[in-house]
């Protein structure tokens, strides 16, 4: 599972709303919700958050394994 919870956090540090982040970087509200529900975003969402912030991707997202059940 992807999670966004360094973009999140990134913010965060750098005192950066998302409404801010929604605006500089050209994204529509409900691609900004799926950050908080973990959906699918793609890279050229992605590519244009990096170059707003002026970070790499594995700066916005990081791999969570799935728990597998025994």
């Amino acid at each position: 599972m992807i999670s966004y919870k360094p973009l999140l956090k990134l913010l965060i540090d750098r005192g950066i709303k998302k409404q801010d982040l929604q605006k500089a970087a050209n994204i529509s509200w409900s691609t900004m919700a799926k950050f908080n529900k973990g959906e699918y975003v793609s890279l050229e969402v992605i590519d244009r958050i990096c170059a707003v912030l002026d970070c790499q991707p594995g700066d916005l997202i990081e791999y969570i394994p799935d728990e597998k059940e025994s």
